[in-house]
């Protein structure tokens, strides 16, 4: 894959230090768009979070068990710092005091807008929060499009991004890592479905929607060409500017199935009720990834946050937020930190 235009030189410019509004995705077929995507891609591009409550209840208690809150008040799990952690932030980074995150707010639960609509809350914030805490830094939260954290942080705007990004051969040419969480994909269909989507041939013929530029439109793409080889229908797959046009799209029958971000596939599971879950896969199919923080590649940073992470794992903190969120299933017993070098190691 080519790199994307505007990505080459590594050189840190100071940070402007100003908010970043969420801004809609939009479905564009240009070269550029499209690897500048796939690098920033994980997740389905939107800026809203199909399932999220505004202004009206401010908890949602799901049918796994969970109580899901959607207020600002989030009243985080926290940590505490640890001074040998903090000494060992790279200056350029800590001399502000502050560990400036980059999330797209466009998954719940993972990261997404609260019910007053402007306060990015979630399981990427939360690991993030932990992150700052270990390191004695003030989390500053910077919300930004889906496609544009690659640039951001390539100029200096973001220190580190928490939103939901796999690890991907294309990704390590840019960015170090820090690993947190597992990286699956689920098929989600409307509760009278009878799919059971395991690989190609269940999708043949289907009306699949998925986000442009992603590592699911990948899976999709590549298994279309299974198909059409084997003489089979290819699925067909359909575009919308934000996760909430998705779910509309899937609730009211003009798509068959969504691929997203297994955790969202599972809340919506749990807090709707004409929408289930009928399928899981690797992000990194036909190999496997993981979720990690993202930072500029020989930067120094990413080192430290594993040390952070796994600091967080070996307190219970990291095992308390996955579970407020219902995540314990996707949570790793070590964080590693991933970089071009080690990158076919890291598995």
């Amino acid at each position: 894959m080519a790199l994307p235009t505007g990505i080459t030189g590594l050189t840190r410019r100071p940070r402007r230090g100003r908010p970043f509004a969420v801004l809609p995705a939009v479905v564009l077929l240009g070269t550029a768009f499209f690897t500048t995507a796939a690098l920033a891609g994980c997740a389905d591009p939107g800026a809203t979070a199909a399932g999220t409550s505004t202004g009206g209840a401010e908890t949602t208690a799901a049918r796994n068990g969970v109580v899901y809150n959607t207020s600002p008040d989030q009243q985080r799990i926290r940590t505490e710092e640890d001074a040998a952690l903090a000494a060992k932030v790279p200056e350029l980074i800590g001399r502000d005091g502050k560990l400036t995150v980059a999330t797209t707010a466009g998954s719940i639960p993972l990261s997404f807008h609260a019910t007053d609509d402007k306060t990015p809350i979630g399981s990427e914030l939360d690991i993030a929060q932990l992150v700052a805490d270990k390191l004695g830094l003030e989390l500053d939260v910077q919300v930004t499009s889906w496609e544009n954290w690659p640039l951001k942080t390539q100029s200096g705007d973001f220190e580190a991004v928490f939103s939901n990004v796999g690890v991907n051969r294309d990704r390590v040419k840019l960015f170090d890592f820090a690993s947190y969480r597992a990286a699956f994909m689920g098929f989600e269909a409307r509760k009278s479905a009878t799919y059971d989507i395991k690989g190609a041939d269940d999708i043949s013929g289907l009306k699949v929607s998925v986000g442009s530029g992603t590592n699911q439109e990948k899976i999709l793409l590549a298994w279309n060409k299974e198909l059409e080889a084997k003489g089979k229908a290819p699925a067909t797959l359909q575009y919308y500017s934000s996760d909430a046009d998705t779910i509309l799209a899937l609730s009211s029958g003009r798509t068959d199935l969504n691929i997203a971000p297994y955790p969202s596939t599972v809340y919506r599971e749990n807090t709707r009720d004409d929408l289930k879950v009928v399928g899981k896969v690797n992000a990194g199919w036909p190999s496997e990834t993981l979720v990690a923080a993202t930072s500029l590649r020989g930067n120094g940073l990413s080192p430290v946050i594993t040390e952070a992470l796994n600091s967080a794992i070996d307190d219970g903190s990291y095992a308390k937020v996955l579970e407020r969120w219902g995540l314990s299933e996707e949570a790793l017993p070590e964080a590693k930190t991933i970089t071009q070098e080690t990158f076919g190691a890291a598995k």
